[in-house]
């Protein structure tokens, strides 16, 4: 009988554990998708009484997703002050460009010798929902798509490190077009990665990767142009629609937000 109270004891504490890491998992998703989706600007506040309200989490649940955001260069969680969305230097802003340069040459490299016929297909595919969200007018969905193209590239080069950090440093570049880019048709991103997939298709690396330059080199421009944001939100209302996904399903289909302009497209 001990053997077995104690195994449900266990039990009951792994199944406390998943569900609190779950909680976690969820926030952390929701918030990144938010910030990504420029649904909360640079230098937002993100106090852990309302976090917790509308996630409903408890204070520590949610400064684990806090701290775990701030791994990945989204949020800044100083102690004893009340967390921001991250509001990274031009300087820094510079940095990241330069990192992201370098990973997504080698995920052009890797891609081309991984070829398969379905990875056209598959990347045109993602291109074509570009296109719809462009033509439909959904500034936010365009510019995580666009920005899911080129985690989708780094899925394709089978190197699950390089995912990882090309994906954190995709959403920092998110960041920096929410803090310093210019308002720009997404039509420019929907163009470039239909050439970015007909220079795959030819397997040239060097071509390939000229091609992913001159676009990245784009986003740049896009994104370091230094202007304010000047567009008023409701904090809690951007938290609501991203944490009610969590009940119908539909994290990375949020209804469309209070409408302000999106900046650029990667």
């Amino acid at each position: 009988m001990r053997n077995e109270a104690s195994f449900s004891a266990e039990h009951r504490a792994e199944i406390w554990m998943t569900k609190k890491s779950s909680r976690v998992d969820f926030a952390c998703r929701a918030l990144r998708q938010a910030i990504i989706e420029q649904a909360l600007p640079p230098g937002t506040k993100l106090p852990e009484d309302e976090l917790g309200a509308r996630f409903g989490m408890s204070r520590t649940l949610v400064r684990a997703a806090l701290a775990h955001l701030q791994s990945e260069g989204l949020v800044d969680a100083p102690a004893r002050r009340t967390a921001t969305t991250a509001k990274p230097t031009l300087d820094e802003a510079k940095e990241v460009f330069e990192v992201r340069r370098t990973l997504e040459r080698e995920v052009v490299r890797l891609v081309i010798a991984r070829w398969r016929p379905e990875f056209g297909a598959e990347l045109e595919g993602h291109v074509r929902e570009e296109e719809a969200a462009r033509k439909a007018g959904e500034a936010r969905v365009s510019i995580r798509l666009a920005g899911e193209f080129h985690i989708k590239l780094a899925e394709m080069s089978g190197n699950g490190l390089l995912r990882r950090y090309l994906g954190e440093v995709v959403s920092r570049c998110s960041l920096i077009l929410a803090l310093y880019g210019r308002p720009h048709s997404a039509d420019c991103a929907v163009n470039e990665h239909r050439e970015i997939v007909a220079a795959l298709r030819g397997r040239n690396a060097d071509a390939a990767i000229a091609v992913m330059d001159h676009h990245l080199g784009s986003v740049e421009n896009r994104a370091l142009l230094e202007q304010g944001r000047d567009a008023a939100f409701d904090l809690g209302a951007v938290l609501s629609r991203y944490a009610e996904a969590k009940d119908t399903g539909t994290l990375t289909k949020v209804e469309r937000l209070p409408k302000r302009k999106a900046r650029g497209a990667k």
